[in-house]
């Protein structure tokens, strides 16, 4: 029990650490290329904070389960939305860039249309629709290069640091990312599965590990980026994660299942007599977002409000869900 005990604090040093080293990596590059934090929060942050709902996912259709991936990418952005966004809301509200938050939040709504009329229409998650889930993912690829692109700017120096503009700190930026998110990765690693044998060794019940330890291990890598993005002062660089990490859910993690292992719209639980996956999740899932983008794109500025309503939401949902 001590080694477990052992790797589990280790797993803790290593998301820590890791969400430094991340976060200090992504702010780099943003002010190297003096690019908005939403934007890169959005792109390159989003890819590695999302790397293991695609492990998971990515194993779980290999295995003839591609409806895992289902449950896994709307439990993840709801869970992103209404907990880690909202946490970062109600502590640090404020101005938003509208601009970079237009191109993520068009594909991620566009995207979920996609999802919910095969939902709600034939039921079959098969490889077409995969197919286009994962065309979706590089043509936001694609657009969000030509963004980076368009708001790259060279006039000017800046001061301090940033008038020091070379390869070897690009270098250094690139290493603190990439070795940040492996360390995050690692770190969530030995703290869900250390955590689920300390947990059964004080009798904590399988269904409670199943909700708490299981549940919060693929959504790890943003809550640790967020509360790092915090402490650092750099919460559009959590917001951009966040909203990015949601669209991935969708369109890679959940295109690479379909394509690997189709799959008819699950049914694992009953709401009101029906599939709560139809009337419960899928539409909370949509408007915990709209609750989250809508007043940015009218207003520009996320209120403590929102992130309180969402607080609230997430926890209504999660009574729900102990009772089904």
């Amino acid at each position: 029990m001590s080694a477990v005990i052992l790797l589990f604090i280790l797993g803790l040093v290593c998301l820590i650490k890791g969400g430094d080293w991340f976060v200090d990596g992504a702010v780099g590059i943003a002010r190297y290329f003096r690019l908005p934090e939403l934007l890169i929060g959005a792109t390159v942050v989003s890819i590695g904070t999302t790397l293991p709902e695609v492990m998971v996912s990515t194993t779980s259709a290999l295995s003839g389960h591609g409806e895992i991936a289902y449950g896994n990418a709307i439990g993840s952005i709801i869970c992103n939305t209404s907990l880690i966004a909202a946490i970062t809301i109600t502590i640090r509200p404020g101005k938003a860039d509208k601009k970079a938050l237009k191109l993520p939040v068009l594909f991620f709504f566009a995207a979920a249309a996609v999802y919910c009329i095969t939902a709600y229409g034939s039921g079959w998650f098969g490889r077409p629709v995969g197919g286009l889930l994962l065309i979706m993912f590089i043509i936001y690829l694609i657009c969000s290069a030509k963004e980076v692109k368009g708001s790259f700017d060279t006039s000017g120096k800046g001061d301090g640091e940033e008038q020091v503009r070379t390869a070897s700190r690009v270098a250094k930026h690139l290493f603190f990312l990439i070795f940040g998110a492996v360390l995050i990765a690692a770190g969530a690693n030995l703290l869900v599965e250390n955590g689920i044998l300390i947990a059964r060794a004080l009798g904590v019940p399988e269904s409670v590990i199943a909700l708490t330890f299981v549940a919060l291990g693929t959504s790890l890598p943003e809550l640790v980026t967020a509360v790092s993005s915090l402490i650092k002062g750099h919460g559009a660089l959590s917001l951009g994660n966040v909203i990015g990490a949601n669209l991935f859910n969708l369109v890679l993690v959940s295109g690479t299942s379909m394509i690997l292992a189709p799959f008819h719209t699950p049914q694992s639980a009953v709401f009101l007599g029906m599939n709560a996956s139809l009337i419960l999740e899928i539409p909370l899932m949509l408007l915990v977002m709209a609750i989250l983008v809508v007043p940015v794109l009218v207003k520009g500025e996320l209120k403590r409000a929102q992130g309180i309503l969402l607080l609230c939401i997430y926890a209504g949902f999660c009574i729900v869900q102990f009772n089904l």
